[in-house]
């Protein structure tokens, strides 16, 4: 067994314990090392950038589970939209009516999370608190009958400050709950809260994370080739 695999059957052993799920985030890792954890049994993958998830795709077993956790930007959302299981970084209602529209094209129901703003730095993207509070009470997603809102996806400050990144997962998770509550959408069903990533991962499930995005404590560091 490689390290790889036994890394990954650990940390999804007791992620499976806490309730979560763990997805593989595989950017610029090679097929060859992919493979090796779908012959030991794991189907989903997490990737940053369309251009890589689409090579990667293209070349792997068609069973797999692709999500995409990376910025995406409307004008790829095309690439992706065949055969994408679920998009974590919906940051803005114009990403997520192109996601509709392609779906449509696709003859598909796409799967999406809403990534809220939670971290300090302003180089993360997401909807402002407030503004996601409005937006999904305002009934406007209930017209993109090809998107399915799954939940939220948040990205906590990168700090050595435990107490800064547990208070805003507690802030995503205390949203979740509110918006879980208020909805009454056919295609909103809160029901996933991705956040964590290999640094603060016990810390976002502490917080009620369902869903966490882990590649270096899998995979090691980055590999840049294909």
């Amino acid at each position: 067994m490689s390290e790889t695999v036994e890394n990954i059957k650990i940390l999804n052993a007791k992620l499976d314990s806490l309730k979560a799920k763990l997805i593989p985030v595989s950017k610029t890792k090679p097929i060859g090392i992919l493979m090796e954890v779908y012959n030991a049994g794991f189907k989903v993958f997490g990737e940053n950038y369309v251009q890589e998830l689409l090579e990667k795709y293209e070349n792997m077993p068609k069973d797999i589970s692709w999500h995409m956790i990376g910025h995406l930007q409307s004008n790829k959302v095309k690439y992706i939209a065949p055969f994408v299981s679920l998009i974590h970084s919906v940051d803005s209602e114009k990403l997520l009516v192109e996601i509709n529209k392609q779906a449509i094209k696709n003859n598909r129901v796409i799967d999406c999370l809403l990534q809220v703003h939670i971290a300090s730095e302003d180089s993360k993207s997401g909807f402002d608190i407030n503004a996601i509070l409005d937006y999904v009470t305002s009934g406007k997603i209930e017209s993109l009958k090809n998107v399915n809102i799954k939940g939220l996806m948040g990205m906590s400050t990168f700090t050595d400050n435990k107490s800064i990144v547990a208070q805003e997962f507690k802030e995503l998770k205390t949203l979740f709950e509110e918006l879980k509550k208020k909805n009454a959408n056919v295609n909103v069903q809160f029901e996933e809260l991705s956040m964590g990533m290999s640094d603060d991962w016990e810390l976002a499930v502490e917080q009620g994370s369902t869903m966490v995005r882990i590649g270096s404590k899998i995979f090691g560091n980055r590999i840049y080739s294909l």
